[in-house]
């Protein structure tokens, strides 16, 4: 029997390199740094994509877009989330709700939270009710606290009609 809902959690962290903005839910955001990755980087859409694939045990964000792969070198996070999306819809199931937590010292999110919300909730098709996204620090500890990267989760719950 396959049941009706579904939860899936991902994880995503990228070191910080030269750059002037992060992208975090498919927004570029202005900093003094970039996030070093083959693709855009976006660990907010990469945790998400890897909470979704993990709620079907589909695998990981990494099997189905290796880093390896040259066709995916600078890929945009919204259109890999598209697919891993597709994939779930496929199956019959669609997102109840999202909760994503971004931990970092620098850049400070709160001012781009809502246009994160907005844009995870437009490639999705889904209301931004749906979409939580949280930003907080580590206290100055850990990689994050020493301002070496960005780290993310996701929660979500999916339903199947």
């Amino acid at each position: 029997m396959v049941a009706k809902y579904r939860i899936g959690q991902g994880l995503d962290v990228h070191a910080f390199e030269a750059g002037e903005f992060v992208t975090l839910a498919g927004i570029q955001i202005p900093h003094h740094q970039g996030l070093k990755a083959h693709s855009d980087g976006d660990v907010v859409l990469h945790a998400l994509s890897d909470a979704l694939l993990g709620a079907l045990a589909l695998g990981d964000i990494g099997q189905h877009f290796p880093d390896t792969d040259p066709a995916y070198k600078g890929a945009d996070s919204r259109v890999l989330l598209q697919n891993v999306y597709a994939l779930i819809q496929a199956r019959g199931y669609q997102l109840v709700n999202a909760d994503i937590t971004v931990a970092c010292e620098q850049p400070k999110l709160a001012k781009h939270n809502l246009a994160m919300r907005e844009s995870i909730a437009a490639v999705l098709n889904v209301d931004v009710a749906d979409i939580s996204v949280k930003a907080t620090t580590t206290e100055k500890l850990g990689f994050t606290g020493r301002q070496e990267g960005i780290l993310a989760t996701a929660s979500v719950l999916i339903y199947q009609d």
